[in-house]
């Protein structure tokens, strides 16, 4: 009897599990795992390129590049923060081509020499206006152009403990940096943002950056595509009694 094929949902599955199934050639759970931490990594990405088109390839690349390795994977860290480091390194790298000669090192320095800009937004709706909606894209626009704003070192920071909500200390091992200088480069990101980051905008900010949907499907579709595997599982029919 031919098998079917059939689709199953492995979004509950934890990485562990998820990780063996890929080894074994499962489309669905790697498709599985770029879901699940698409999101977040996508927002990592962005906020090193400040593109969306160019986070999406730097997404992507990263993807293929960890499926390569996948073979060296050896579990020292957990799957998201490898993947992360996969993704800093890419999104570094196509920086450090783009504008080869601004080093985050150099920004830092500037800042610290004496550049005290301060980011202004303009007045905003408060959430429960009447036009929640359209106040509310409008609000999640300014914020990302604000965010695009912040010097390199500052913007990464920012996006990793305020918007994933990371730890300091994940978010010092992700960087290569000691928690001293996360929580600095942080209050100087805030401080930059303080006339606009109120609790009007709070609610607001968790949808910056949103990766759903089409960019979703695309970007897992493609990346399975490169790597020739589908997202769908082969299922031996039972024979009828």
């Amino acid at each position: 009897m031919q098998p079917i094929r059939v689709e199953r949902d492995l979004s509950r599955h934890p990485d562990d599990d998820l990780e063996a199934l890929v080894r074994n050639g499962s489309g669905a759970a790697f498709a599985a795992i770029m879901q699940r931490y698409s999101p977040r990594l996508f927002r990592m990405a962005r906020a090193i390129v400040r593109d969306d088109a160019e986070a999406e390839d730097v997404l992507q690349e990263a993807y293929v590049r960890a499926y390569a390795g996948l073979g060296g994977f050896r579990g020292e860290a957990a799957l998201g923060t490898w993947l992360t480091r996969i993704v800093l390194n890419e999104a570094m790298g196509r920086l450090r081509r783009l504008r080869p000669t601004e080093e985050l090192e150099a920004i830092d320095e500037a800042l610290l020499s004496g550049d005290s800009r301060v980011i202004m937004f303009p007045g905003v709706n408060a959430p429960g206006d009447p036009e929640s909606a359209a106040a509310r894209a409008e609000i999640r626009r300014l914020l990302e152009g604000a965010i695009d704003d912040l010097p390199d070192a500052f913007r990464v920071v920012f996006v990793m403990r305020d918007i994933e909500e990371m730890s300091i200390d994940e978010t010092a091992e992700h960087l290569g940096i000691l928690p001293e200088t996360v929580k600095t480069r942080l209050h100087r990101a805030r401080r930059l943002l303080r006339t606009s980051l109120d609790a009007k905008l709070a609610p607001a900010l968790r949808e910056t950056f949103p990766f759903q949907g089409a960019r979703c499907a695309r970007i897992t579709q493609s990346v399975l595509a490169r790597v020739g595997l589908k997202d769908t599982q082969e299922v031996q029919e039972e024979p009828s009694p």
